[in-house]
């Protein structure tokens, strides 16, 4: 999870005022996504396969992410 710039590539959700930019590709493959904030930071939920800790913090092979 990063902050971004939207481009072509991307799908835009705006939700409660805040855009959220996935790569349509990546959107494709992780279907809906849920993104919450956590005293922690923010975890992100899809129907991925998650291993090892790609963002900094930890993922599980529960399909979470904690960034």
């Amino acid at each position: 999870m990063a902050l971004d710039e939207p481009k072509e590539s991307d799908e835009k959700f705006d939700t409660d005022g805040y855009l959220f930019v996935v790569d349509k590709e990546l959107f494709q493959q992780a279907g809906s996504m849920k993104v919450d904030m956590t005293y922690m930071g923010f975890t992100v939920q899809s129907g991925l396969e998650l291993g090892g800790g790609g963002c900094g913090g930890s993922c599980s092979s529960s399909s979470a992410c904690s960034c």
